[in-house]
Protein backbone atom coordinates (compact mmCIF):
# COMPACT_ATOMS: atom_id res chain seq x y z
CA UNK A 1 0.00 0.00 0.00
CA UNK A 2 3.26 2.13 0.27
CA UNK A 3 3.82 2.11 -3.21
CA UNK A 4 4.89 5.11 -5.39
CA UNK A 5 5.78 5.62 -8.50
CA UNK A 6 7.29 8.86 -10.42
CA UNK A 7 5.71 8.29 -13.75
CA UNK A 8 1.81 9.36 -13.38
CA UNK A 9 0.86 9.40 -16.91
CA UNK A 10 -0.98 6.21 -16.47
CA UNK A 11 -2.97 6.89 -13.78
CA UNK A 12 -6.67 6.20 -14.86
CA UNK A 13 -8.58 6.31 -11.55
CA UNK A 14 -8.47 7.95 -8.12
CA UNK A 15 -9.39 7.01 -4.73
CA UNK A 16 -9.53 9.94 -2.51
CA UNK A 17 -10.19 8.96 1.57
CA UNK A 18 -11.24 12.37 3.15
CA UNK A 19 -9.90 13.44 6.62
CA UNK A 20 -9.37 16.82 9.03
CA UNK A 21 -6.02 17.05 8.26
CA UNK A 22 -4.23 14.15 6.44
CA UNK A 23 -5.58 12.69 3.15
CA UNK A 24 -5.24 9.01 1.54
CA UNK A 25 -4.92 9.12 -2.25
CA UNK A 26 -5.07 5.70 -4.11
CA UNK A 27 -4.31 6.05 -7.70
CA UNK A 28 -4.24 3.11 -10.36
CA UNK A 29 -4.07 2.15 -13.71
CA UNK A 30 -6.24 1.26 -16.60
CA UNK A 31 -5.27 -2.81 -15.57
CA UNK A 32 -6.13 -1.93 -11.79
CA UNK A 33 -1.77 -1.90 -10.64
CA UNK A 34 -1.40 0.41 -8.00
CA UNK A 35 0.22 3.30 -9.18
CA UNK A 36 0.49 5.86 -6.14
CA UNK A 37 -0.76 5.26 -2.42
CA UNK A 38 0.49 7.48 -0.15
CA UNK A 39 -1.13 10.21 2.34
CA UNK A 40 -1.55 14.16 1.83
CA UNK A 41 -1.20 17.15 3.89
CA UNK A 42 -4.70 19.03 3.44
CA UNK A 43 -2.69 22.35 2.64
CA UNK A 44 -0.82 20.83 -0.01
CA UNK A 45 -3.73 18.59 -1.36
CA UNK A 46 -4.31 20.60 -4.64
CA UNK A 47 -0.66 21.11 -5.60
CA UNK A 48 -0.28 17.25 -5.08
CA UNK A 49 -3.82 16.23 -7.73
CA UNK A 50 -1.91 19.30 -10.10
CA UNK A 51 0.56 16.84 -11.28
CA UNK A 52 -1.81 13.79 -12.05
CA UNK A 53 -3.26 13.64 -15.16
CA UNK A 54 -7.10 14.91 -15.33
CA UNK A 55 -9.37 11.46 -14.92
CA UNK A 56 -11.86 10.00 -12.26
CA UNK A 57 -11.27 10.92 -8.94
CA UNK A 58 -14.04 8.95 -6.68
CA UNK A 59 -15.17 9.93 -2.45
CA UNK A 60 -17.19 9.26 0.09
CA UNK A 61 -20.04 11.10 0.25
CA UNK A 62 -19.41 12.33 3.59
CA UNK A 63 -18.11 15.55 5.49
CA UNK A 64 -16.49 18.13 3.08
CA UNK A 65 -17.25 15.98 0.00
CA UNK A 66 -18.25 18.70 -1.79
CA UNK A 67 -16.34 21.31 -1.32
CA UNK A 68 -13.20 18.91 -2.45
CA UNK A 69 -15.53 17.60 -5.19
CA UNK A 70 -15.71 21.13 -6.37
CA UNK A 71 -12.42 22.09 -6.18
CA UNK A 72 -11.34 19.42 -7.73
CA UNK A 73 -13.98 19.57 -10.70
CA UNK A 74 -12.36 23.37 -11.50
CA UNK A 75 -8.82 21.31 -11.85
CA UNK A 76 -10.93 19.63 -14.48
CA UNK A 77 -11.10 16.14 -12.59
CA UNK A 78 -14.50 14.29 -13.12
CA UNK A 79 -15.55 14.07 -9.84
CA UNK A 80 -17.66 10.83 -8.54
CA UNK A 81 -19.10 10.91 -4.56
CA UNK A 82 -19.95 7.44 -3.43
CA UNK A 83 -22.22 6.40 -0.51
CA UNK A 84 -20.06 5.24 2.51
CA UNK A 85 -22.42 1.93 2.78
CA UNK A 86 -21.39 1.08 -0.59
CA UNK A 87 -17.54 1.33 0.20
CA UNK A 88 -17.78 -0.44 3.12
CA UNK A 89 -18.02 -3.99 1.16
CA UNK A 90 -14.76 -3.35 -0.83
CA UNK A 91 -12.32 -2.54 2.53
CA UNK A 92 -10.48 -5.73 2.92
CA UNK A 93 -9.45 -6.81 6.14
CA UNK A 94 -8.94 -4.19 8.80
CA UNK A 95 -10.07 -0.52 8.46
CA UNK A 96 -7.62 2.27 7.91
CA UNK A 97 -7.31 5.40 5.82
CA UNK A 98 -5.40 3.17 3.12
CA UNK A 99 -7.45 0.41 3.13
CA UNK A 100 -10.63 3.09 2.67
CA UNK A 101 -8.85 5.15 -0.10
CA UNK A 102 -8.33 1.53 -1.94
CA UNK A 103 -12.02 0.32 -1.25
CA UNK A 104 -12.89 3.69 -2.59
CA UNK A 105 -10.77 3.20 -6.05
CA UNK A 106 -12.84 -0.39 -6.49
CA UNK A 107 -16.10 0.93 -5.59
CA UNK A 108 -15.81 3.65 -8.27
CA UNK A 109 -14.87 1.15 -11.04
CA UNK A 110 -17.57 -1.63 -10.21
CA UNK A 111 -21.05 -1.52 -12.97
CA UNK A 112 -23.75 -0.31 -11.34
CA UNK A 113 -22.70 2.00 -8.79
CA UNK A 114 -24.77 4.50 -7.58
CA UNK A 115 -23.50 8.36 -7.02
CA UNK A 116 -24.04 11.61 -5.51
CA UNK A 117 -24.44 14.25 -7.39
CA UNK A 118 -21.51 17.15 -6.33
CA UNK A 119 -23.63 19.80 -4.74
CA UNK A 120 -22.97 23.45 -5.52
CA UNK A 121 -22.45 26.33 -3.24
CA UNK A 122 -26.31 27.41 -3.47
CA UNK A 123 -27.65 24.21 -2.95
CA UNK A 124 -26.00 23.66 0.39
CA UNK A 125 -26.92 26.93 1.33
CA UNK A 126 -30.67 26.07 1.06
CA UNK A 127 -30.20 22.67 2.63
CA UNK A 128 -28.27 24.43 5.90
CA UNK A 129 -31.09 26.70 5.82
CA UNK A 130 -33.63 23.16 6.74
CA UNK A 131 -31.00 22.15 8.90
CA UNK A 132 -31.19 25.34 10.52
CA UNK A 133 -34.69 25.04 11.11
CA UNK A 134 -34.73 21.64 12.17
CA UNK A 135 -31.80 22.08 15.21
CA UNK A 136 -33.74 25.66 15.89
CA UNK A 137 -36.87 23.32 16.30
CA UNK A 138 -35.09 20.77 18.36
CA UNK A 139 -33.91 23.51 20.57
CA UNK A 140 -36.84 25.17 20.97
CA UNK A 141 -38.89 21.74 21.67
CA UNK A 142 -35.91 21.37 24.74
CA UNK A 143 -36.51 24.07 26.58
CA UNK A 144 -40.10 23.40 26.65
CA UNK A 145 -40.07 20.42 27.94
CA UNK A 146 -37.20 21.62 30.54
CA UNK A 147 -40.13 24.33 31.15
CA UNK A 148 -42.82 22.07 31.99
CA UNK A 149 -40.44 19.78 34.28
CA UNK A 150 -39.54 22.24 36.12
CA UNK A 151 -42.95 23.67 37.12
CA UNK A 152 -44.08 19.95 37.44
CA UNK A 153 -42.00 20.42 40.57
CA UNK A 154 -44.04 23.16 41.56
CA UNK A 155 -47.24 21.66 41.18
CA UNK A 156 -48.26 23.41 38.12
CA UNK A 157 -49.06 20.62 35.16
CA UNK A 158 -50.22 21.03 31.64
CA UNK A 159 -52.20 18.59 29.23
CA UNK A 160 -49.80 17.23 26.31
CA UNK A 161 -49.41 20.01 23.30
CA UNK A 162 -47.38 22.95 22.09
CA UNK A 163 -49.96 25.17 23.14
CA UNK A 164 -50.04 24.16 26.56
CA UNK A 165 -46.54 24.41 27.07
CA UNK A 166 -46.95 27.98 25.72
CA UNK A 167 -49.36 28.46 28.21
CA UNK A 168 -46.71 27.30 31.24
CA UNK A 169 -44.11 29.47 29.39
CA UNK A 170 -47.35 32.53 29.87
CA UNK A 171 -47.15 31.77 33.20
CA UNK A 172 -43.46 32.14 34.09
CA UNK A 173 -43.73 35.84 32.65
CA UNK A 174 -46.85 36.77 34.37
CA UNK A 175 -46.79 34.49 37.53
CA UNK A 176 -51.04 34.30 37.59
CA UNK A 177 -53.37 32.62 35.54
CA UNK A 178 -56.29 33.84 33.40
CA UNK A 179 -58.69 34.58 37.19
CA UNK A 180 -55.69 36.29 38.63
CA UNK A 181 -54.52 33.42 40.91
CA UNK A 182 -50.47 33.57 41.52
CA UNK A 183 -49.85 29.79 40.62
CA UNK A 184 -46.09 30.89 40.20
CA UNK A 185 -43.83 32.95 42.84
CA UNK A 186 -41.32 35.21 41.99
CA UNK A 187 -38.48 33.43 43.30
CA UNK A 188 -39.58 30.48 40.71
CA UNK A 189 -40.54 33.11 37.72
CA UNK A 190 -36.84 34.72 38.39
CA UNK A 191 -35.24 31.16 37.87
CA UNK A 192 -37.20 30.17 34.84
CA UNK A 193 -37.58 33.80 32.85
CA UNK A 194 -34.44 32.59 31.14
CA UNK A 195 -35.50 29.93 29.38
CA UNK A 196 -38.95 32.20 28.35
CA UNK A 197 -36.34 34.63 26.63
CA UNK A 198 -34.73 32.08 24.67
CA UNK A 199 -37.88 30.42 23.72
CA UNK A 200 -39.47 34.00 22.37
CA UNK A 201 -35.99 34.19 20.30
CA UNK A 202 -36.53 30.76 18.93
CA UNK A 203 -39.77 31.76 17.68
CA UNK A 204 -38.65 34.88 16.03
CA UNK A 205 -35.67 33.07 14.37
CA UNK A 206 -37.46 30.00 13.11
CA UNK A 207 -40.74 32.43 12.30
CA UNK A 208 -37.64 34.07 9.91
CA UNK A 209 -36.70 31.06 8.06
CA UNK A 210 -39.99 30.19 7.57
CA UNK A 211 -40.50 33.43 5.56
CA UNK A 212 -37.80 32.88 3.38
CA UNK A 213 -38.53 29.08 2.77
CA UNK A 214 -42.07 30.93 1.63
CA UNK A 215 -40.92 33.57 -0.37
CA UNK A 216 -38.38 31.36 -1.94
CA UNK A 217 -40.99 28.56 -2.72
CA UNK A 218 -43.44 31.33 -4.46
CA UNK A 219 -41.36 32.08 -6.74
CA UNK A 220 -40.31 29.31 -8.09
CA UNK A 221 -42.49 27.18 -10.04
CA UNK A 222 -41.85 23.76 -9.47
CA UNK A 223 -42.35 24.27 -5.65
CA UNK A 224 -45.59 26.30 -6.34
CA UNK A 225 -46.49 22.55 -8.37
CA UNK A 226 -45.59 20.92 -5.73
CA UNK A 227 -47.24 22.56 -2.97
CA UNK A 228 -50.75 21.81 -4.65
CA UNK A 229 -50.00 18.43 -3.29
CA UNK A 230 -52.36 17.96 -0.55
CA UNK A 231 -49.84 17.86 2.78
CA UNK A 232 -46.82 19.48 0.91
CA UNK A 233 -46.41 22.80 1.86
CA UNK A 234 -43.41 25.41 1.41
CA UNK A 235 -41.15 24.04 3.63
CA UNK A 236 -41.34 20.21 2.08
CA UNK A 237 -41.45 21.47 -1.35
CA UNK A 238 -38.28 23.56 -1.07
CA UNK A 239 -36.76 20.70 0.98
CA UNK A 240 -37.78 17.84 -1.75
CA UNK A 241 -35.83 20.57 -4.22
CA UNK A 242 -32.93 21.54 -2.32
CA UNK A 243 -32.24 17.56 -1.17
CA UNK A 244 -33.19 15.75 -5.06
CA UNK A 245 -31.36 17.63 -7.39
CA UNK A 246 -32.04 15.05 -10.39
CA UNK A 247 -35.24 13.43 -9.86
CA UNK A 248 -34.50 11.40 -13.15
CA UNK A 249 -31.71 9.83 -11.81
CA UNK A 250 -34.83 7.01 -9.59
CA UNK A 251 -36.20 4.86 -12.51
CA UNK A 252 -39.42 4.77 -10.74
CA UNK A 253 -41.76 6.62 -7.80
CA UNK A 254 -40.98 3.18 -6.07
CA UNK A 255 -37.55 3.82 -6.01
CA UNK A 256 -37.61 7.34 -4.78
CA UNK A 257 -39.82 6.36 -2.00
CA UNK A 258 -37.41 3.51 -1.37
CA UNK A 259 -34.80 6.01 -1.35
CA UNK A 260 -36.62 7.17 1.49
CA UNK A 261 -36.78 4.66 3.41
CA UNK A 262 -40.85 4.61 2.81
CA UNK A 263 -40.85 0.84 1.53
CA UNK A 264 -41.21 -2.25 3.51
CA UNK A 265 -37.93 -3.86 4.81
CA UNK A 266 -37.48 -7.31 2.57
CA UNK A 267 -36.19 -10.44 3.45
CA UNK A 268 -37.31 -12.85 0.89
CA UNK A 269 -35.97 -16.19 -0.25
CA UNK A 270 -37.08 -19.37 -2.06
CA UNK A 271 -39.67 -17.58 -4.10
CA UNK A 272 -42.07 -16.47 -0.64
CA UNK A 273 -42.11 -12.96 -0.18
CA UNK A 274 -41.58 -11.63 3.29
CA UNK A 275 -42.38 -7.69 4.13
CA UNK A 276 -41.45 -6.24 7.35
CA UNK A 277 -41.59 -2.85 8.53
CA UNK A 278 -40.42 0.40 6.45
CA UNK A 279 -36.80 0.45 5.79
CA UNK A 280 -36.17 3.84 7.47
CA UNK A 281 -32.97 4.87 5.07
CA UNK A 282 -32.96 7.27 3.27
CA UNK A 283 -32.75 11.26 4.35
CA UNK A 284 -34.63 11.19 7.66
CA UNK A 285 -35.77 14.88 7.48
CA UNK A 286 -37.68 14.38 3.71
CA UNK A 287 -39.28 11.41 5.10
CA UNK A 288 -40.68 12.66 8.88
CA UNK A 289 -41.51 15.97 6.58
CA UNK A 290 -43.96 13.43 4.22
CA UNK A 291 -45.45 11.41 6.87
CA UNK A 292 -46.33 14.64 8.80
CA UNK A 293 -48.03 15.66 5.76
CA UNK A 294 -49.59 12.75 5.71
CA UNK A 295 -51.09 12.42 9.33
CA UNK A 296 -52.50 16.35 8.34
CA UNK A 297 -53.80 15.09 5.49
CA UNK A 298 -55.68 12.28 7.15
CA UNK A 299 -57.06 14.71 10.10
CA UNK A 300 -58.91 16.83 7.09
CA UNK A 301 -59.65 14.51 4.86
CA UNK A 302 -63.35 14.54 5.30
CA UNK A 303 -64.97 16.67 2.44
CA UNK A 304 -62.81 15.83 0.25
CA UNK A 305 -63.76 13.86 -2.85
CA UNK A 306 -60.41 13.42 -4.96
CA UNK A 307 -58.53 10.58 -5.73
CA UNK A 308 -56.10 10.69 -2.62
CA UNK A 309 -58.10 10.89 -0.01
CA UNK A 310 -60.75 8.77 -0.80
CA UNK A 311 -57.82 6.56 -1.12
CA UNK A 312 -57.20 7.32 2.32
CA UNK A 313 -60.31 7.02 3.69
CA UNK A 314 -60.82 3.38 2.61
CA UNK A 315 -57.83 2.66 3.83
CA UNK A 316 -58.38 4.20 7.32
CA UNK A 317 -61.89 2.15 6.87
CA UNK A 318 -59.65 -1.17 6.96
CA UNK A 319 -56.75 0.04 9.42
CA UNK A 320 -59.26 1.51 12.37
CA UNK A 321 -57.71 2.42 15.57
CA UNK A 322 -54.49 4.02 16.69
CA UNK A 323 -51.74 2.21 15.21
CA UNK A 324 -53.88 1.58 11.57
CA UNK A 325 -53.59 5.67 11.81
CA UNK A 326 -50.25 5.43 11.92
CA UNK A 327 -50.33 2.76 9.13
CA UNK A 328 -52.31 4.69 7.27
CA UNK A 329 -49.96 8.00 7.54
CA UNK A 330 -46.54 5.96 6.46
CA UNK A 331 -48.28 4.34 3.34
CA UNK A 332 -50.16 7.88 2.62
CA UNK A 333 -46.43 9.08 2.82
CA UNK A 334 -45.40 6.84 0.19
CA UNK A 335 -48.00 7.69 -2.56
CA UNK A 336 -47.38 11.43 -1.79
CA UNK A 337 -43.83 10.47 -2.72
CA UNK A 338 -44.61 8.93 -5.61
CA UNK A 339 -46.79 11.38 -6.61
CA UNK A 340 -43.51 14.43 -6.08
CA UNK A 341 -42.06 11.97 -8.60
CA UNK A 342 -44.40 12.34 -11.47
CA UNK A 343 -44.92 15.56 -11.20
CA UNK A 344 -40.77 16.10 -11.36
CA UNK A 345 -40.57 13.64 -13.85
CA UNK A 346 -43.78 14.11 -16.02
CA UNK A 347 -45.07 17.90 -15.08
CA UNK A 348 -48.32 18.82 -14.99
CA UNK A 349 -50.09 19.75 -11.55
CA UNK A 350 -51.86 17.77 -9.52
CA UNK A 351 -55.27 16.93 -9.95
CA UNK A 352 -58.18 17.62 -6.89
CA UNK A 353 -61.42 17.46 -9.21
CA UNK A 354 -64.03 15.08 -7.30
CA UNK A 355 -64.24 11.24 -8.93
CA UNK A 356 -67.28 9.54 -9.15
CA UNK A 357 -68.43 7.28 -6.54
Amino acid sequence: MGKSNIDLSSVTRIGLDLAKNVFQVHAVDTGGAVIVARSVRRGKLLEFFGAFPRCLVAMEACSTAHHWGRALIELGFEVRLIPPAHVKPYVRRNKNDAADAAAICEAVGRPGQRFVPVRSIDNQAQLMRHRTREMLVGQRTQLLNALRGHLAEMGVIAPQGKQNSYALKRLVFDGADENGEVVVLDCVRVALSPLGRQIDALDDAISTIDKQIATQSKTDPTARRLTGIPGIGPITASAILASVQDMNAFASGREFAAFLGLTPRQNSSGGKERLGRITKMGDRYLRKLLVVGACSVLFRRKGHADALRRWADQLMARKPGASGFKLAAVALANKLARIVFALLTRGGDYNDRPVEV
